[in-house]
């Protein structure tokens, strides 16, 4: 059985391939109620977890903490990264494993998916557009130690592009006079896509995006509003449980979701949150005056992203995501891209489904996506003077189909030093030198020893890095190579030695 998963901030959502069509799955929880979703939520007593439904319904308890959102702990997280919730703590892949795994467990027994427990679920999954290599790793690694088949990973926006070409027909692709901006704003992440069809291909020209900007932060500025209107100031936090504020932020969602063009008032029960809070009437102008410069950030990336194209031009620009939703959201984007502004039919799914359409493989046009940022390694220049950053791949170098070789970048040297200090890391832009500037983010740090008397010590973090002559015969040759799905990997070979190496470049890389 073949599915998407788009594993959103507050809700994942699974769309099933189905000899052509593409059924979101239906979950049932144990009240008997029926959604289309699960939600991505764990709620912690002492040594115990409950994940999803079961979580949600520990809602008020004051034994259990309740964490939603956890798809934000990706950022930037890595194997052994932790968490505290309610005094225990816990590994970030430890969490997000154990709640895939509820999610394989609901899908085979409580869900409209027509499969059994002896039936391998083979998935692709939807990342974010902006998320490094380490995300991207992660993610397929909770996948698999939950019990999915990962047929590979797919950009949100790329998998909306996807669901879009779908439902228009090639009819409407091939009158597409520019390109198709993917505007996907989530729950937790925003992400702001050009795609070009070309000649039977989808092209990624360009992303980009805002990794901790979504839905959650119009629940975050309503609930702090409401407080405040109700007299009762957020800034004394510890006023308020962490079982309490789930409630409250539980509330706001809830209520932001049921808004449409012709609301004018927002309700908040702050009895759900504490007895004899009472009811507070909101006017959503205000509400929406405070969203608008989260919007405005968001409006300012798809702008750039479209200058930075040269005659950079969009047919229609294309609102995925639950926090579009948001009334103001289209208004604002209108005010810039007019008549171009097309609202999905499938806010909430599209990207599920676009995914769905890639584990089945019958897309229409083949996907050609790209390096989103430089990508490269820092190294030694002028005799030991100076650091140098070498660029590996490119920002805009285009990622291999599924049925082609990976890309592969060599580079060749005699060794300088006892020990190779390898310090990789991503930009956005690089200066008229060649060298990082922008968002700068680190990758990983790994270490080689180049001295065959140190290739015995079982941990070179403590060992001095100092200048070597090596042995005439000494070679050193780094092969770097990318998957369809971004992955980076390097493999260090010792020609003197014939010791050969290879890292997954992430912030955990073993050998």
């Amino acid at each position: 059985m073949r599915i998407g998963i788009d594993f959103g901030t507050t809700r994942i959502v699974v769309a099933a391939a189905d000899r052509g069509n593409y059924p979101l799955v239906n979950f049932e929880t144990p009240d008997g109620r029926i959604h289309d979703w699960f939600p991505s939520v764990v709620a912690v007593s002492k040594s115990k977890r409950l994940y999803g439904w079961s979580a949600l319904d520990k809602q008020g308890s004051s034994d259990w903490t309740i964490v939603r959102s956890l798809k934000r702990l990706l950022n930037g997280a890595g194997p052994s990264s932790e968490i505290e919730i309610a005094g225990e703590r816990f590994t970030v892949q430890q969490l997000l494993t154990e709640m895939m795994q509820t999610l394989n467990r609901e899908l085979v027994e409580s869900s409209t998916l027509r499969t059994t427990r002896y039936e391998k679920l083979e998935a692709v999954l939807g990342v974010p557009a902006n998320a490094n290599s380490n995300q991207r790793f992660l993610t397929q690694e909770i996948a698999r130690n939950a019990g999915f088949v990962v047929l590979g990973l797919l950009n949100e926006p790329t998998a909306a592009a996807v669901e879009f070409a779908y439902r228009h027909g090639g009819d409407r692709r091939s009158r597409l006079k520019g390109g198709l901006l993917v505007y996907d704003l989530g729950g937790g992440t925003f992400d702001v896509t050009l795609v070009e069809f070309r000649n039977s291909e989808y092209w990624i020209v360009a992303s980009d995006g805002i990794s901790e900007f979504g839905g959650d932060d119009f629940d975050e500025i309503l609930a702090l509003h409401a407080l405040a209107t109700a007299g009762r100031p957020a800034a004394n936090e510890d006023s308020l449980s962490p079982s309490e504020w789930y409630l409250l932020f539980d509330e706001c969602r809830e209520k932001k979701e049921s808004l449409h063009v012709n609301s004018r008032k927002i309700a908040i029960d702050l009895d759900r949150v504490r007895k004899s809070w009472g009811e507070v009437s909101l006017g959503v102008d205000i509400f929406y005056e405070r969203c608008r410069e989260l919007i405005e950030r968001s409006r300012k990336v798809s702008e750039d992203l479209m200058a930075s194209q040269p005659g950079g031009a969009i047919d229609t620009l294309y609102l995925t995501g639950g926090g579009s939703e948001l009334p103001p959201v289209a208004r604002v984007l209108r005010e810039t891209f007019g008549r171009k502004v097309k609202r999905s039919s499938y806010m909430r799914s599209a990207t599920a489904i676009g995914l769905a359409i890639q584990a089945e493989g019958h897309a229409k046009v083949a996907l050609r996506d790209q390096f989103l940022k430089h990508f490269g390694v820092w190294r030694e220049a002028d005799q030991g003077e100076n650091i140098v950053f070498d660029l590996i791949f490119r920002r805009g170098t285009p990622l291999p189909a599924k049925s082609e070789a990976p890309l592969r970048v060599s580079r060749s040297y005699r060794p300088a030093h006892n020990v190779g200090h390898f310090r990789y890391l991503e930009c956005t832009r690089l200066d008229l030198n060649g060298q990082p500037e922008g968002e700068i983010a680190r990758w990983d740090e790994i270490r080689v020893a180049f001295d065959p008397a140190l290739s015995t010590l079982p941990s070179l973090s403590e060992t001095t890095v100092l200048r070597y002559l090596p042995p005439d015969a000494q070679q050193i040759e780094e092969e770097y190579t990318c998957d369809a799905n971004g992955s980076v990997k390097v493999r260090i070979v010792d020609h003197l030695t014939g010791q050969r190496q290879e890292y997954p470049l992430g912030k955990w890389s073993k050998k």
